[in-house]
Order: structure tokens, then C-alpha cells, then sequence
């Protein structure tokens, strides 16, 4: 009587005992390493990604040039952190990467819409866009007139980078037009490059937002970019909920250049020459 009572507490101690190492690699596993200001400070690095695109980070061999680059190198210096900047043509991959603390900042043109504020937090707006219909000009797509109506996209192929923010005003815009839009969600191509193929006539359709497109128009005068597909919507770049200090610095540096005339001149550089 008293082994199988012996053995009986035994078998209830290790019970126990695994029920308490499950519980602990649980919590283990949960635990989240906080990587705000603090952090990136003592480190001395700030990590951020964004696409490579002349919205983004060109280089050449001669320079290295973009929009987010120069507002990161004008962050660097305000800051006197030393900036890694590392290039991810999927959106969704940065947003991966940022949860993960390999990146810091997704220094993306990315609509402030309320379902990514859920999970996300954004910086003060960068800037003022909104996503437009990238299709050829009549006279270089023999004859036939640009859609300029969005019931007009029932049925069309429409192809964007994967994982693009324009995703979820499609999919909003299928319901509100009734009807099918296919949408090809390119894994290979930024939508600067989609854009070239539109142009070449490799595909009819792409969506793009405003400011890559007008870079892109500089180069390629046969696409139009007339037809709307959103309102106007505030931009900025994104960070992770559990930095709200690092996004409390990045809003005042980020209000400096603004106030330095900085901005203005790197805005001009990219958008407006």
C-alpha cells in the first residue's frame, strides 16, 4: 500500500512538474523584447527599411539617391544615431520584419487608414497623396481612349506589388462598383517597375500611388495617370506599438526639417523638379 501511494504522489509531483515547465516556456514565449528609444539609443542604431524606388532608395554607381533616404540621412543627423537602411519590396515582409525588431521604422509612403492604426503607430503625416490608375495614353495604345470611370475597371486585370497598400481600397472598390476587378499581386515587381511594364505594354494596368507615379511620368510620357482610384489621404511612415517614445522623437525631428525649410527642399527634389 504505501509503494502504490508513494508512486501515485510521484506520478501527481511530475505531473506537476511538467504542467510548470510548460507554463514557463509559454510566458517565455510571449515575453516581447521592448525595443523603443531607449534601446535604439544605448545601440546606437536605428533600423530602417523601405523600397527600392526613387520614393524610396536608388542607388547608382555613381550615388545614392530617394526620398525616404534623404528624410532618413536628415533623421541621422538630427538625431546622432547611425541609420541602417535595408531594402524589402514587400510590404508585408517590413511589417514582419518590424514586429520582430530587425526594423525600427518603415519609411514607406503608407496611408494612415484605421485598420492598420489598430496594430500599428504612424508619424505626424509626411505627405498628402492618393492612389491613381497607371494605364497607356490613347495615342501609344492604339486609339483606345484611357478609362476615366471606376465602374470601368469591372472585369480588368489590375496588377500591383504584393502586399500593397492599395490592396485594401480594391477590394473596397470591387463591392462599391458591384462587379469584379482581378487583382495580380506581383511578389518581384515594385510599382515602379510595374509602371515601366504598363508603358512597354507588357500589361494594361496597375495602381500606384500618386508620388511614384509622377516621378515615373518624368521618364515614361506614355502612361497616363489621370483617373483616380482614393480620395486624397494623409501619408507617413510607421512604427511598432510598443515604441511610442521613439514615435514621440521622430515627430519632433521630423518637425524640424519641417521647420528648417529641409523638407520643402527634399520634397521639391523628388516630386516637383
Amino acid at each position: 500500500m504505501f509503494s502504490r501511494n508513494l508512486l501515485v504522489l510521484y506520478i501527481i509531483l511530475l505531473l506537476i512538474a511538467i504542467l510548470m515547465m510548460g507554463g514557463l516556456i509559454y510566458i517565455r514565449e510571449k515575453t516581447v523584447i521592448v525595443r523603443d528609444y531607449q534601446e535604439i539609443q544605448a545601440e546606437g542604431i536605428l533600423r530602417i527599411v523601405t523600397e527600392n524606388d526613387p520614393s524610396g532608395y536608388v542607388a547608382t554607381d555613381t550615388q545614392i539617391q530617394g526620398f525616404q533616404y534623404e528624410l532618413s540621412r536628415a533623421i541621422a543627423r538630427l538625431s546622432g544615431l547611425e541609420v541602417f537602411i535595408y531594402i524589402d519590396l514587400s510590404l508585408e515582409k517590413s511589417f514582419e520584419g518590424l514586429q520582430t525588431n530587425h526594423y525600427d521604422i518603415i519609411a514607406r509612403n503608407i496611408p494612415t487608414t484605421s485598420y492598420l492604426k489598430e496594430s500599428y503607430l504612424f508619424t505626424d503625416p509626411i505627405v498628402l497623396s492618393k492612389q491613381v490608375l497607371i494605364q497607356r495614353k490613347k495615342i501609344v495604345n492604339n486609339g483606345i481612349a484611357p478609362l476615366r470611370n471606376q465602374l470601368d475597371l469591372a472585369e480588368k486585370t489590375l496588377y500591383v506589388p504584393e502586399s500593397s497598400p492599395a490592396l485594401l481600397r480594391l477590394r473596397h472598390l470591387q463591392h462599391e462598383i458591384g462587379d469584379t476587378i482581378y487583382i495580380v499581386e506581383e511578389p518581384l515587381y515594385s510599382s515602379e517597375q510595374l509602371i515601366e511594364m504598363v508603358a512597354q505594354g507588357v500589361i494594361d494596368y496597375t495602381v500606384s500611388d500618386l508620388q511614384i507615379a509622377l516621378v515615373s511620368e518624368k521618364q515614361l510620357p506614355e502612361i497616363d495617370l489621370q483617373t483616380d482610384i482614393s480620395f486624397t489621404q494623409l501619408q507617413a511612415w510607421v512604427i511598432r506599438q510598443t515604441s511610442p517614445v521613439l514615435l514621440d522623437s521622430l515627430n519632433h525631428w521630423l518637425r524640424v526639417i519641417h521647420e528648417t525649410g529641409h523638407f520643402d527642399q527634399i520634397y521639391r527634389q523628388y516630386y516637383l523638379h
